[in-house]
């Protein structure tokens, strides 16, 4: 996945939970850098590392986004 969609779609998790844009903005930037350092040290990336660094810093900033994000294939 992009950054340009992985962004998309954090701002529509975001958006699902009423989270204020500007606040999820600064979430997003800040997890998505952070995972980008983190994930700068492997060869290869799958997918599930991708979620698993993300979320891992959105935890950091909003656990109800981190949550959402980490399981939305799971959630019914």
């Amino acid at each position: 996945m992009d950054e340009k969609t992985l962004r998309k779609e954090l701002k529509f998790h975001a958006r699902g939970l009423e989270i204020p844009e500007g606040a999820a903005d600064i979430f997003i930037d800040r997890a998505v850098s952070a995972a980008k350092k983190t994930l700068s040290k492997k060869s290869i990336i799958t997918d599930g590392d991708l979620i698993r660094a993300v979320a891992k810093e959105l935890k950091k900033y909003n656990p109800d986004l981190a949550y959402v994000y980490e399981n939305y294939d799971k959630i019914i």
